[in-house]
């Protein structure tokens, strides 16, 4: 009767075929080799060789709340595993427990009672107690491994929240980093700024001197006062930036407001070292978020396997024996107290599958879009690291050239000054010459900035930074 009932479930389960992903990606990227050395390989301690950022970057991988939070996500996943799991062992349970009955006397078991001597010529007590103890068993046979699948689903869920973490954590080592340097950068300008306004004062003395000599006119004097307050105000600006940017800092270390270490020193002679991109196949295995895509599709078509089993009959299996008397002093008399019992059964859905259909149309669903989400992470993933590739050789070109800018326009402040004491060029020269060299030396600073982060940014875009 059952495999009628199996057959009969088959046939009217619905079937619903979903397409594989697609996760061919081109063999190498754009403008380079097919060499397998990848810096995503690299520890994340090996990457990052300032001992400050190190420290910064240990201490967010203990206290960040985020990731902690992440973190607890994975212990429910684990967890789960073993509620799965326990789904399709045997529950035994024990029970003890006593009553008390009492039965009309013009009742089958009213009549019995009072007509029958149990022993020695003695009635049935009215009322009557009953007391007991047992095991019981129950256990669904998993026939269609519907529980042994939703177990596996359970395993892979907790491998794709794994992965999940891992992500996390590359991406808080990318914005620890990241921070750190927009910090330095940030020093970096306040330095020039305090350069650049010393070269203004003795810019003004000059300029009141000349003035005293009638050679300039109070305007030029002006503008040259105007010029400082302009600086002085951006340093206040630059000031606040750092405040911001440390407590960013120690906000992702999950620390109260405090001074960040760092080492800002001779940050523009600081050489990018270069990163080695490996072919983009090794995305598939060195980007957690792929990974972790790729385990949420493993368990979504796990899920559409279980939701198909729930149009087939559940078999199970209740068991039970213990020892049962209406007088403690008999409860442990044996055979006369013992009983047992053991049923087999089968459920199956027949009539009115609508909530069934529903469930497993769902699960197909899910699963195309596990699809569509792995492609789109493979593609993302690979666009990522194509952009980084051009934006680091644009920012190389880039910073050469604001290089020559600047030292260029540093020279033209000494020239300035020196054409403007032998009254051969204007104030208004001078003026424009040093707001010029700020401004480039500040881009310079900020290209070298943007240099770190795009390779900061590789490194993420690769895959590194989570071993």
């Amino acid at each position: 009767m059952v495999v009628i009932t199996a057959m009969v479930c088959y046939s009217c389960a619905p079937t619903k075929d979903v397409r594989e992903a697609n996760t061919t990606v081109p063999e190498a990227f754009k403008t380079q080799t097919t060499d397998t050395i990848n810096t995503a390989q690299l520890q994340w301690k090996e990457f990052f060789s300032d001992p400050y950022l190190q420290t910064l970057i240990d201490s967010a991988l203990v206290n960040n709340q985020e990731l902690n939070i992440i973190l607890q996500q994975v212990d429910m996943s684990q967890n789960e595993i073993k509620a799965r799991k326990g789904e399709y062992l045997p529950f035994v349970s024990m029970y003890g427990g006593a009553e008390v009955e009492k039965v009309g006397e013009y009742t089958r078991n009213g009549a019995v009672e009072h007509n029958l001597d149990i022993k020695d010529g003695k009635e049935f007590p009215e009322p009557l107690p009953n007391f007991g103890v047992g095991l019981s068993a129950t256990w669904e046979l998993d026939i269609w491994k519907k529980l042994r699948n939703s177990k596996k689903a359970a395993v892979f869920e907790y491998l794709s929240s794994v992965e999940g973490k891992h992500f996390m954590v590359t991406h808080l080592v990318s914005e620890i980093a990241d921070a750190y340097y927009e910090l330095v950068a940030l020093d970096n300008q306040m330095e020039i700024i305090d350069q650049n306004l010393d070269i203004q004062q003795q810019a003004l003395k000059m300029v009141r001197l000349q003035k005293q000599a009638a050679r300039v006119t109070e305007l030029a004097v002006r503008r040259f006062e105007a010029e400082m307050l302009k600086n002085q105000s951006h340093k206040f600006e630059v000031q606040q930036q750092i405040v911001e940017t440390e407590n960013e800092i120690n906000f992702l270390i999950g620390s109260k407001p405090k001074h960040i270490a760092r080492d800002s020193e001779h940050f523009i002679e600081k050489e990018i070292d270069t990163i080695y991109t490996g072919i983009p196949s090794q995305l598939l295995q060195n980007r957690p978020d792929i990974r972790q895509a790729e385990y949420e599709l493993a368990a979504a078509k796990l899920d559409v396997k279980v939701a198909r089993a729930n149009f087939y009959p559940s078999i199970g299996i209740h068991a039970g024996v213990g020892l049962e008397a209406f007088d403690l002093k008999y409860l442990f008399t044996t055979p006369e107290s013992l009983l047992y019992g053991l049923v087999g059964d089968a459920i199956g859905p027949l009539i009115n599958k609508n909530a069934i259909k529903a469930e497993y149309y769902n699960a197909t669903d899910k699963q195309l879009q596990a699809v569509f989400e792995y492609e789109k992470t493979i593609l993302s993933a690979y666009i990522e690291v194509a952009n980084e590739l051009s934006n680091i050789d644009n920012l190389k070109s880039s910073y050469n050239l604001k290089q020559d800018q600047v030292n260029k326009l540093t020279e033209s402040i000494d020239i300035s000054m020196r054409l403007f004491q032998s009254a051969r060029a204007e104030y208004i020269e001078v003026l424009l010459t040093q707001r010029e060299a700020l401004d480039s030396r500040i881009e310079l600073v900020e290209t070298k900035k943007e240099q770190m982060l795009a390779r900061i940014n590789m490194y993420q875009a690769l895959g590194g930074g989570w071993n």
